[in-house]
C-alpha cells in the first residue's frame, strides 16, 4: 500500500470542503455537489459492495473511523459529555473537534466546548484518509490493546475502525507521552501521527467547513452539592425524575436525557452548538445539580 503523509491529503481534503460550501461547484466523480446535511438522514444500512479499493460500507450513520480519548483520571461527568474527537461515515461525512482551536470564553460558571465541524468526503477522500489509517498508521494490524507499564491511571486513545475487512477498536494507553522503555515504540508513533492529523483535520481552521448542527443533544444531569453559583431549574416541561439514572445506587448518578434546541434554547445561554459543562442549577425538588450539554452524533441515539 503506498504511503501517504498529511500534506499528500490536503489537497483532496480542500476539494472536498469546496464542494460542501458551494452548491454549484463539482467535486472528483465521487464527490457530492450540495452541501452535506449536518445529521445525514441516509439509511444507516451498509452497501453490500466494494465502493473503491477498500470496500466500506455507505450509510450516513455507518461508522468507518472514529478517534476518540477517555479515561484515566478524567471525572464522570467530563467523559460523558465529550464527543469522539473524529468520526468518518460511510457516506462521506466527517464530524470532529478541532483540538488546535483555543477554548471558547466561559459564561459565568458554564464552560462552552469548541463546536464540532463538518465536511462531506468524495470516494476518494473516503479512500485517502482509510488508507492511511490502515495502512500507514497500522490499524490494519494493529493489536487491540497497547499497555503502558510506564503510567498509571493514564487515559487511553481509541480508534474504531470498520473498512477494507477490518472490524475493530484499537486502543492505547498514554498515547502521546514519552516512549522510553514502553513496548512497541514504533507502533505508538505511527498512531500519534494518525491522531494528530485527525484531531486537526481542518488543519489549523485553516480550510473551511461548516458548524455541525446536532438533530438533537443529551442533557446530562449529577449532583451538585456545595457548588455554588446555582441558576433557577431552567425547564418547565422537564424535571428531573425525567432523566434516566443508573438503577444500581452504588453506581455513579449520571442522569440523561435526550433534548431538542427548543429545551437547549431555554437554558438562555445562546449558542451553544458544541454543548457545554459547569451548569449549576435548582431543581424544583430544591436539590443542587451539576447540568452539561453534549451534541448527539448521527449514529448515536436521538
Amino acid at each position: 500500500m503506498p504511503s501517504l503523509t498529511r500534506h499528500a491529503l490536503l489537497p483532496v481534503l480542500a476539494l472536498a470542503v469546496v464542494a460542501c460550501s458551494s452548491s454549484g461547484a463539482s467535486p472528483s466523480s465521487g464527490g457530492s455537489a450540495t452541501p452535506p446535511p449536518s445529521a445525514p438522514a441516509a439509511s444507516p444500512s451498509p452497501s453490500a459492495a466494494p465502493v473503491g479499493a477498500i470496500d466500506h460500507a455507505t450509510g450516513a450513520k455507518d461508522v468507518l473511523l472514529r478517534y476518540d480519548v477517555g479515561g484515566g483520571l478524567m471525572m464522570a461527568g467530563f467523559s460523558a459529555s465529550q464527543t469522539p474527537i473524529f468520526t468518518l461515515y460511510g457516506d462521506g461525512t466527517v464530524v470532529f473537534r478541532n483540538q488546535m482551536q483555543p477554548p471558547m470564553p466561559q459564561i459565568g460558571s458554564v464552560a462552552p466546548m469548541t463546536p464540532l465541524r463538518t465536511a462531506r468526503l468524495s470516494e476518494e477522500q473516503i479512500q485517502a484518509v482509510l488508507e492511511e489509517a490502515l495502512g500507514q498508521a497500522g490499524l490494519g494490524v494493529a493489536r487491540e490493546n497497547y499497555e503502558n507499564p510506564m503510567i498509571a491511571d493514564a487515559g487511553s486513545t481509541t480508534f474504531t475502525i470498520d473498512a477494507g475487512g477490518v472490524d475493530k477498536t484499537v486502543s492505547i494507553v498514554a498515547l502521546g507521552g514519552d516512549t522510553t522503555g514502553v513496548p512497541d515504540a514504533l507502533a505508538r508513533a505511527n498512531f500519534q501521527r494518525l491522531a494528530e492529523h485527525l484531531a486537526d483535520f481542518d488543519v489549523g481552521g485553516t480550510v473551511p467547513t461548516d458548524v455541525y448542527a446536532p438533530a438533537a443533544y443529551r442533557a446530562i444531569l449529577m449532583d451538585g452539592t456545595g457548588q455554588v453559583g446555582a441558576v433557577a431549574w431552567p425547564w418547565t416541561t422537564l424535571k428531573p425524575a425525567d432523566f434516566s439514572f443508573p438503577a444500581d445506587p452504588n453506581a455513579f448518578q449520571l442522569g440523561t436525557k435526550t433534548i431538542g434546541q427548543a429545551d437547549v434554547d431555554a437554558l438562555a445561554l445562546g449558542a451553544v452548538p458544541g454543548g457545554f459543562q459547569g451548569m449549576v442549577v435548582t431543581g424544583p425538588d430544591s436539590k443542587v445539580y451539576a447540568l452539561a450539554l453534549r451534541p448527539l452524533l448521527p449514529d448515536e441515539t436521538v
